[in-house]
């Protein structure tokens, strides 16, 4: 059977929403950047929301929309926000029902490159932001993979090269054949 959707999952700066909306397009499916629908649906930034709720209350609503997307049976090509795998029910809904995930994989030192100059990104606004990335990757690459059907490495290709990777595996699912089980 078909895949008729997809997710990406990666640190921020991994290429998520650049890779997703171009993704979306070539594939004709809608894109759905779950940071974005959480800044309508806050009706304020991700940014002013950590600040004034912190970030466990945003994890709550979070893992709400992905509850609300997993259980919705539309097409789409599925952006999430870097955090989202740090729940366990996320990481189940994500392998269950959001799949193919793609794991777009980049390491500190490429993020940094592409996020230095970045303001918008709450949990890099700090005195080390290279530091805190490879904090990040640390402690959330092991769950990228526990995740993903697909790992997808980012630091050399394009991004039409990337949409290119993500598309053939989803061919490849499409005709039987699957990523390996990591999980």
């Amino acid at each position: 059977m078909a895949p008729t959707r997809c997710t990406l999952v990666g640190l921020p700066g991994s290429g998520k929403s650049t890779v997703g909306r171009q993704l979306a397009r070539r594939l004709d499916w809608p894109f759905v950047d779950m940071d974005q629908l959480l800044e309508q649906r806050l009706g304020c930034s991700i940014r002013d929301y950590f600040a004034e709720h912190g970030e466990a209350a945003f994890r709550d609503r979070e893992a709400e929309l992905l509850a609300e997307l997993a259980g919705s049976g539309a097409n789409r090509v599925l952006s999430t926000g870097g955090g989202t795998v740090l729940r366990e029910a996320n990481r189940v809904q994500l392998r269950a029902h959001c799949g193919p995930v793609f794991y777009l994989r980049a390491t500190a030192e490429d993020l940094f490159r592409r996020l230095r100059h970045d303001t918008k990104r709450p949990l890099l606004q700090v005195a080390d932001p290279l530091g805190r990335l490879r904090d990040l990757y640390q402690e959330r690459d092991p769950l990228y993979r526990e995740v993903a059907h697909f790992v997808i490495e980012t630091r050399r290709p394009t991004v039409n090269a990337l949409v290119n990777m993500v598309q053939m595996q989803l061919e490849l699912t499409q005709d039987g054949i699957t990523g390996p089980d990591q999980g």
